[in-house]
């Protein structure tokens, strides 16, 4: 699969992207990899900023948020879209959209296997590892260089 053109990618409210969002969400979290559904959903949706990209036939493929305090969280990309560009797409677009609103830094749970992918991306780790939803992750914050 190729990687994701920027054309492809959408930023907008949960209202807008929420089957979209939903979607990948639901194949990669609860279904690959057996969060509760509970744990999956929550409040935070209604007011974060979203990002989804689709497909060149328009189906998602991946998605991000960013929340108001400036967590950025539920990254998910599809097993069979990882690894083309799909996932540094989100995350840069949703970092761009924290810069800009000025925010001085962003912060994440990565699961212990992506620790990798965000550190390529300027995060740090930040504290000892930790288990949420039955995987292992570590907080990881980026700093944005000041003007």
């Amino acid at each position: 699969m190729p990687a994701a053109s920027p054309l492809n990618l959408r930023i907008d409210v949960w209202s807008v992207l929420r089957e979209d969002a939903w979607a990948v969400r639901h194949e990669v979290f609860v279904l690959e990899q057996n969060v509760p559904l509970e744990l999956e959903q929550d409040e935070m949706d209604a007011v974060s900023l979203h990002a989804v990209v689709v497909d060149e036939r328009g189906q998602p493929i991946g998605t991000g948020r960013l929340l108001p305090d400036g967590h950025i969280g539920r990254m998910a990309v599809l097993q069979g879209a990882r690894g083309v560009g799909v996932g540094s797409s989100i995350l840069m677009a949703l970092m761009e959209r924290a810069r800009e609103r000025g925010d001085r830094a962003v912060l994440l749970s990565a699961q212990i296997h992506a620790q990798g992918f965000y550190a390529r991306h300027g995060f740090v780790v930040e504290g000892a590892q930790f288990m949420e939803a039955g995987i292992p992750h570590v907080s990881m914050r980026h700093v944005f260089p000041t003007r």
